[in-house]
């Protein structure tokens, strides 16, 4: 995972990595999210993420959209909690377009209000959209319900008043107020010399404004765990139950990652799906979760299944729970569970447009990226006494929150 970074005189940092393909890809990472607005301005950061495509000071909302699909490239982005990403895909001859276009939408993106009001009717169809998707739905609410008050608690996408009110003004002050140059990082992955990207990147970006906006996110909060059922007008079960976990910083989260992989994570060999799935046959999905942020994390295990089969489905999770809490893994356990792990980040890292944006944000968070050796050193460190501890902690069942979406009568 070689990688090459220069920091412009305005702060912002420039992340290349060789890749030898006929295919590139960039990304801008913005440290600012969805946990930086006011409770009033909810869904802010998602609002401006669309905005960004509507219209700029030499582009209209057309040639935004062509400049890089008339090259058959691929153009899009998302926010998080905690950052904005814009990202591209694109044959090597036309890296030129594609960083000239991200700079000219994050930084010269005008915001004009017939382009707002018609992007507020998108996002609130986004919204009724996600009501209709109860495993989303229910994920998203069980983060509310542990985060009950906090800005981390608050959907991405806002509620449809706040998105209604928001105006021009609460943009151009949430960018001011958040996209500090010193905290946005692009990444290109392709097959480049530095010298080029150096050139090229701040051909483009030199000339922005350096902008040191500080802010603190460390908005404290207690958490006691709570059980909620819900009636929806829904066929199946879904059910979200879980707990607080690390932070990014926290020396455990590699054990914590390596634990729930064990649990829930990617392919059919896991503890729950094999109990559930494949032993029982009472749930379609099942997986687990956890996601490091700033200052904490939030662990949790997700499944749908008939309304009938929820208790004996909710029995056999607690069970494997308690597994894992009581006796550590044997020696044959613990390597089998490290190898995989190992396996799929391996096989991840051929998703480069995955993998450069994941370095990016590790730029943010460490201002570093581990290379991949650095990655399995960290998981083939960890024993079995340090897994069960974890497990002691955050799976413990009297800390465990659940939310469930039920069928209405």
């Amino acid at each position: 995972m070689e990688y090459q970074v220069f920091t412009l005189h305005n702060g912002i940092r420039i992340l290349h990595k060789q890749v030898i393909s006929n295919i590139s890809h960039a990304c801008i990472i913005v440290n600012a999210g969805s946990r930086d607005e006011d409770v009033e301005k909810s869904g802010l950061a998602h609002f401006i993420e669309h905005l960004l495509f509507k219209r700029t000071e030499k582009r209209s909302t057309t040639q935004i959209i062509n400049c890089l699909e008339s090259v058959g490239a691929d153009l899009n982005a998302f926010t998080t909690k905690e950052y904005t990403c814009v990202h591209a895909s694109f044959l090597n001859p036309f890296l030129s377009k594609a960083i000239d276009l991200f700079e000219d939408i994050v930084f010269h993106s005008v915001f004009p209000d017939d382009e707002l009001l018609k992007e507020k009717g998108i996002i609130l169809d986004e919204i009724a959209s996600y009501h209709d998707q109860p495993e989303d739905a229910v994920n998203d609410d069980f983060e509310d319900l542990i985060f009950q008050g906090h800005p981390l608690g608050r959907n991405i996408l806002g509620t449809a008043n706040s998105v209604k009110t928001l105006n021009r003004n609460d943009i151009l002050s949430f960018v001011e107020c958040n996209y500090n140059t010193r905290e946005i990082v692009i990444g290109i992955s392709g097959n480049y010399e530095f010298k080029k990207i150096m050139r090229l990147v701040g051909k483009f970006f030199e000339q922005i404004p350096e902008n040191n906006q500080s802010r603190n996110r460390n908005v404290a909060f207690s958490y006691l765990p709570k059980n909620e059922n819900l009636k929806k007008p829904i066929a199946q079960t879904h059910c979200v139950m879980g707990n607080l976990a690390y932070d990014l910083y926290h020396p455990n989260k590699t054990g914590l990652l390596l634990l729930n992989n064990i649990l829930g994570g990617i392919g059919m060999s896991s503890r729950l799906n094999l109990e559930l799935r494949e032993k029982h046959g009472i749930a379609y999905s099942i997986e687990s979760n956890y996601t490091p942020l700033t200052d904490t994390g939030i662990f949790s295990i997700y499944f749908g299944t008939d309304p009938e089969k929820m208790e004996r489905a909710l029995n056999i999770v607690y069970r494997e729970l308690g597994k894992l809490r009581q006796k550590p893994l044997g020696t044959l356990q613990l390597s089998q569970a490290k190898q995989k792990f190992i396996g799929q980040i391996a096989l991840a890292e051929e998703n480069n447009l995955s993998l450069i944006i994941s370095m990016c944000k590790s730029l943010v968070d460490f201002n570093k990226a581990d290379s991949l050796e650095e990655v399995y050193r960290k998981i083939d460190a960890l024993s079995s006494s340090q897994l069960f501890e974890i497990a002691q902690e955050i799976l413990d069942p009297k800390m465990i929150s659940t939310l469930v979406f039920e069928p209405e009568e």
